[in-house]
């Protein structure tokens, strides 16, 4: 893998970008969303995860995040992504409103396979892609990059309005997730 693509710096602030196995629109249904936001909620608490941008779109996440806990940023990434991913494959398991249940667990099932460190169900696509946030102007433009997403979609007309995001926080509301660290852009 690519020098830049890994965490190298466990006091950096980095971008990370990861999605579902094979790109699927789990994130269609709030309360996989729900899932999501109450993790990252948990690790800002309990794991030391500074975050300062985030967007849940249909199948992927973006978050710009730091760790001021002392745990490694991969660690952290690693347990917010294994515990969101069993939680979120139980939440289908359980949903009787979900119409795609035997669907979205057979390709979880097929990526289990076809990895070596999974064993039943694989949610997340083992790529993270973290890239090191060196300058006001860089951050500035992940920033940017992550609250237009679902502007660039089609989701919104303007990027304050898709609540799945901290973008309404940059427009000085308040949004879904508390204790977000707005950069001055």
């Amino acid at each position: 893998m690519s020098r830049n693509y890994k965490f190298y710096n466990p006091k950096g602030l980095y971008f990370v970008s990861f999605a579902v196995v094979n790109w699927l629109d789990v994130f269609t249904r709030n309360e996989y969303k729900d899932i999501v936001l109450d993790s990252l909620s948990y690790c800002q608490k309990e794991k030391g995860m500074e975050i300062i941008a985030w967007c849940i779109m249909t199948n992927h996440v973006h978050i710009i995040f730091r760790s001021i806990g002392g745990e490694k940023p991969e660690l952290l990434l690693g347990d917010f992504k294994r515990f969101t991913s069993k939680a979120i494959v139980r939440s289908i398991k359980d949903n009787i409103k979900e119409s795609r249940k035997e669907y979205l667990l057979e390709q979880f099932q097929r990526a289990a396979e076809k990895s070596s460190n999974v064993k039943n169900y694989q949610f997340w696509r083992h790529d993270n892609h973290p890239i090191e946030l060196w300058s006001n102007k860089v951050i500035n433009e992940k920033i940017n990059y992550i609250h237009n997403n679902p502007v660039e979609s089609g989701l919104v007309f303007k990027a304050e309005d898709y609540v799945y995001s901290s973008a309404i926080d940059y427009s000085g509301e308040s949004g879904l997730l508390e204790d977000i660290i707005v950069f001055n852009l």
